[in-house]
């Protein structure tokens, strides 16, 4: 790797960044409240959560009314989606760098409305992925443009801070999103969750044209140019703690979209829990939503490493415990719940961390260092996680190997970035 950790913050951050990296301190206000800014960005990355969890108790439904004879193939549905978040992602970076934020926030929140449209009025499963695929692309370059928001405005602390209350609200969203998808579907067809999407598309997109302003100043833009935009990328993924942290997040995703794809499945199928499916995966929602509120609130006194590293570990070992509880056959719907509920509230000292440290020493290319990030982490987790779901057999064995097996890749993936060493960064021993 040509920049390794204790020399990337040199190679990619401007003078007035470094001494904000060190202390965690705020490198610019946003122009708005700090309560309405973090409400902002959450709702639009709640708006990528809301597009995949309120799918979930539809999934049978669209299954039959579009002919869909292998059950494991409604998980396209998911995936696809998750296809054109990632793919997109690494396409924004450069766009944001060079255009400013706010002009790619509201096209992507656009595309994303015009793309529920379609869906509302799909009759068929490949006019159905396309319009999944579009509303992905959209919700991309959403993201791509909040990363970078709150990248210009906040580093270190402060911004894994800003990003355990966007994910708090964020995961939040799963607590409702399948029971509004079971309304729906009680009150009218499927076609109408498209609708709900759409609604909550243009309501995020109607606020930030109010509220969100610009935060990349015109001298800091990037142009558009092939050699640029080549060696912006190339800084990214040659920095050794972006790739490490953000390979590390596409694994520990890959659970996380493995566990979304079979749940449907498991509750209804294994468990038979039927319309109670909504309720149980709602508590599982709280419990992530706690978690990470918890990092929130502890993040700056006891650091970013120290938090993230030891929920990787235990996301590890309860993945491991999945799979023999089930392999052995003593599992029961409450300890694979409790199981499964521990493993998801990892997510919350993980995601947000590994995101902050991989984005941190990238601030004078936040755009690009977001979008290859993203690309990384959603791509990669999304086809990761597909492949396990396609393993499902009737049981939970294939979610406990993909936690366990999967955890185990982000472990080495954290010792590379961190150059054989957990806990503590090398050019950091708080």
């Amino acid at each position: 790797m040509k920049h390794d950790i204790e020399h990337s913050d040199a190679a990619v951050a401007d003078s007035s960044s470094d001494v904000a990296r060190t202390t965690g301190e705020v490198l610019r206000e946003p122009g708005i409240p700090f309560t309405e800014f973090v409400a902002i960005i959450a709702m639009i990355m709640a708006l990528n959560a809301m597009a995949i969890d309120v799918m979930l108790p539809a999934l049978p439904a669209i299954g039959d009314a579009l002919n869909i004879i292998e059950e494991n193939n409604r998980q396209l549905i998911l995936t696809m989606y998750l296809a054109g978040f990632g793919g997109a992602q690494l396409f924004f970076g450069p766009l944001t760098d060079a255009l400013g934020r706010r002009k790619v926030l509201i096209g992507g929140l656009a595309l994303y409305s015009l793309a529920s449209i379609w869906a509302i009025f799909a009759m068929d499963l490949d006019t159905l992925l396309v319009a999944r695929v579009l509303q992905g692309v959209g919700c991309a370059g959403a993201r791509v443009a909040a990363l970078s928001v709150v990248r210009d405005c906040y580093t270190g602390r402060s911004m894994g801070k800003v990003m355990s209350l966007v994910m708090m609200v964020f995961m939040a969203v799963p607590v409702i999103a399948p029971s509004v998808g079971q309304v729906v579907l009680l009150m009218a067809g499927w076609h109408w969750i498209f609708a709900f999407l759409l609604f909550s598309g243009l309501a995020v997109l109607a606020w930030s044209m109010m509220r969100m302003p610009e935060t990349l100043a015109p001298d800091r833009r990037r142009p558009i140019e092939l050699s640029a935009i080549v060696n912006a990328y190339g800084t990214a993924i040659t920095t050794r703690v972006c790739v490490g942290y953000a390979v590390a997040t596409a694994f520990v995703f890959a659970g996380l979209f493995a566990f979304l794809a079979m749940s449907q499945q498991i509750f209804v199928d294994i468990f038979d829990l039927g319309n109670l499916f909504p309720v149980v995966f709602a508590s599982i929602a709280i419990a992530m939503a706690i978690s990470s509120f918890t990092n929130a609130q502890l993040v700056e006194a006891m650091g970013l490493r120290r938090l993230s590293h030891a929920a990787l570990l235990v996301y590890t070992v309860f993945g491991f415990l999945i799979f023999a509880v089930s392999a052995l056959g003593l599992e029961s719907l409450a300890s694979f719940f409790i199981l499964t509920t521990i493993v998801m509230m990892c997510f919350g000292f993980v995601g947000a961390n590994f995101n902050a440290m991989a984005m941190e020493p990238l601030g004078k290319i936040a755009g690009t260092a977001a979008s290859v990030i993203g690309f990384i982490t959603t791509l990669g987790g999304a086809l990761l996680g597909h492949f396990m779901g396609q393993l499902f057999d009737g049981t939970t064995e294939p979610l406990g190997l993909a936690f366990a097996i999967y955890g185990l890749a982000a472990i080495a993936c954290v010792l590379f970035a961190e150059k054989g060493r957990m806990f503590h960064a090398l050019h950091d021993t708080r």
